[in-house]
């Protein structure tokens, strides 16, 4: 399984996302592929935010080996599953998807909590106090979406 995770900047909420699914594969000896993505450019070849990494680093999961680049359309081929972090990435995300397979592959990250509720994860770039909130919502997600896997192998 290869799996992105995208927001807008790739340093507070898809790093996140990105550490957190690695950590939980690894923990049940799963050869998962984990990546994560902005649909910006801005940030490309940065660390994830300080406040990011150390939110995941109080959850034992280390993030500093990640580096911020952009989205691009080949991920739609390189990746099974891209999920996405929020209805704008969504729509920037769908709008460079050519195929309906590629289509197919994004959901917001989530629909793994509530399906079709499309909630969003929301940005703590602003909001110091908002990085653990992300965590625990991207924890939740991301085990939901494991054990489903794990289930259906």
């Amino acid at each position: 399984m290869k799996i992105l995770m995208v927001c807008l900047g790739n340093i507070c909420r898809s790093p996140l996302a990105e550490g957190i699914m690695k950590h939980k594969a690894a923990e049940r000896n799963l050869d998962w592929i984990v990546d994560s993505a902005g649909t910006g450019f801005w940030h490309a070849g940065e660390l994830p935010d300080s406040r990011s990494i150390a939110t995941a680093r109080r959850h034992g999961i280390d993030i500093t080996d990640q580096r911020a680049r952009q989205f691009a359309p080949a991920d739609f081929d390189r990746f099974d599953r891209i999920f996405v972090m929020d209805n704008q990435n969504l729509q920037d995300v769908l709008r460079l998807a050519r195929l309906d397979e590629h289509r197919a592959k994004v959901d917001l990250i989530l629909n793994q909590l509530r399906p079709g509720h499309n909630n969003n994860v929301p940005d703590p770039y602003y909001d110091d106090n908002g990085f653990e909130e992300v965590f625990r919502m991207l924890d939740m997600a991301c085990e939901v979406f494991v054990s489903r896997q794990m289930e259906e192998s």
